[in-house]
C-alpha cells in the first residue's frame, strides 16, 4: 500500500508542472489570437469607443504580464475566471455541463471496453481463423469511421426513420435514470466504436501471445478446461497492455465527444467550448482546456495504479 501511495504522489508531482505549462501555452495562444472579444460581444453595434470601454471593463486593456499574473493568481485560489459573454464564473458553467459529458464518456467507455475485449478475445484465442479475420475486419472498419458520421447515420436510422430512440437523447440521471440510460445508447455507440477497435487490436495481440505460451500448453495438457484457461489465465495476463490502449482511448474520446455532443444535442462541455471559441470567450476556453487536461491526468493516474495492481514489477521500488 505504501508503494501505491508513492506512485500516486509521484504522478501528481509530475502533473503540476504539466498543468502550469499547459495553462501558460493556452493563455499565450488566446492572447495572440487576432480580434477583440469585446468586438465579438458587442456585435454589429461595436465601434472603437464602445470596444475600448468594454475592454477596460473586462481588463483586456492590461499588459500581457499583468493579465498573466492575474490569471495565475486566480488559478491558485481555485478561480478559473469569469465568462466575458455571460458574466458567470467559468467553473459554474462547466459544473452545469459536466454531468452530460461524463455520461457520454461513461457510455462510450462501456461500449469501447466491452466490444473491444469481446472482439480481441474472439480473434486472439484462435489467430488466423475465420472468426479472427471477421473481428479484425470489423475493427479496421470501425477505426476508420468518423464518430460524427456514425452518429448521424445512427440518428437518421434509429431516431428519424424507425423512431426507436429520441432525437434529443439526453435526460439527466437525477430526473429519470431509465431515460438517461436509454438516451445514452446511440451516442455511446457512436463514440465508442473507434475506441473498441483500438482495444480489440491490443487485446488480440496480447491474447495470441499469451495463449501461445508454454504455461498455457501445460495447463491444457493436465486437463484444465479451455474456457478457464482463456478467462482466468490468458485474459488476466493480457490486461496490462489493454490498460495502455484504454488510456489512449479516453484521450481520443474526449476530443471526439465534442462532435458527438453536437450531433445528439448533448448539453456538455464540448458544445460550450465550441461556442466559446467562435465567440472568443477566452476565459471559458482556458478553463475548458485545463479541465480536460485534469480529466486526462486523473484517468492516467487510475491506469497507473491499475498497472501496479495487475503487475507488481511496475510498482515503484
Amino acid at each position: 500500500m505504501r508503494l501505491m501511495y508513492k506512485l500516486i504522489l509521484s504522478r501528481l508531482a509530475l502533473a503540476i508542472p504539466q498543468l502550469l505549462l499547459l495553462s501558460f501555452l493556452v493563455f499565450l495562444l488566446m492572447y495572440l489570437i487576432p480580434g477583440s472579444p469585446a468586438a465579438a460581444i458587442l456585435g454589429a453595434a461595436a465601434n472603437p469607443e464602445s470596444i475600448a470601454r468594454l475592454e477596460a471593463q473586462l481588463g483586456l486593456d492590461q499588459p500581457f504580464l499583468v493579465r498573466l499574473g492575474q490569471y495565475y493568481a486566480g488559478l491558485f485560489q481555485g478561480d478559473f475566471g469569469t465568462s466575458f459573454v455571460s458574466g458567470r464564473p467559468v467553473m459554474e458553467l462547466f459544473l452545469e455541463r459536466l454531468p452530460a459529458t461524463l455520461s457520454l464518456m461513461f457510455g462510450g467507455l462501456v461500449v469501447a471496453i466491452s466490444l473491444g475485449l469481446v472482439l480481441g478475445i474472439i480473434g486472439g484465442t484462435k489467430p488466423g481463423s475465420i472468426r479472427d479475420r471477421v473481428a479484425t475486419t470489423f475493427s479496421s472498419v470501425s477505426m476508420s469511421l468518423p464518430e460524427f458520421w456514425v452518429g448521424i447515420v445512427l440518428l437518421l436510422l434509429f431516431a428519424v426513420q424507425l423512431k426507436i430512440f429520441p432525437v434529443v437523447s439526453y435526460v439527466p440521471f437525477a430526473v429519470d435514470p431509465a431515460g438517461w440510460a436509454f438516451g445514452l445508447i446511440l451516442p455511446a455507440i457512436a463514440l465508442g466504436l473507434g475506441g473498441a477497435a483500438l482495444i480489440a487490436r491490443q487485446t488480440r495481440t496480447a491474447m495470441s501471445v499469451t495463449m501461445s505460451s508454454r504455461f498455457v500448453d501445460s495447463l491444457t495438457a493436465v486437463g484444465v478446461p479451455r474456457s478457464r484457461v482463456v478467462m482466468r489465465y490468458g485474459f488476466k495476463n493480457a490486461l496490462v497492455p489493454v490498460l495502455a490502449s484504454t488510456g489512449i482511448t479516453v484521450s481520443i474520446m474526449l476530443g471526439a465527444s465534442f462532435s458527438v455532443e453536437k450531433v445528439f444535442a448533448y448539453p456538455g462541455i464540448g458544445a460550450l467550448m465550441l461556442r466559446s471559441v467562435t465567440g472568443k470567450d477566452f476565459a471559458v476556453v482556458q478553463g475548458g482546456v485545463l479541465l480536460i487536461a485534469i480529466m486526462v491526468i486523473v484517468v492516467n493516474l487510475i491506469i497507473d495504479v491499475s498497472y501496479g495492481v495487475l503487475n507488481p514489477k511496475s510498482r515503484p521500488s
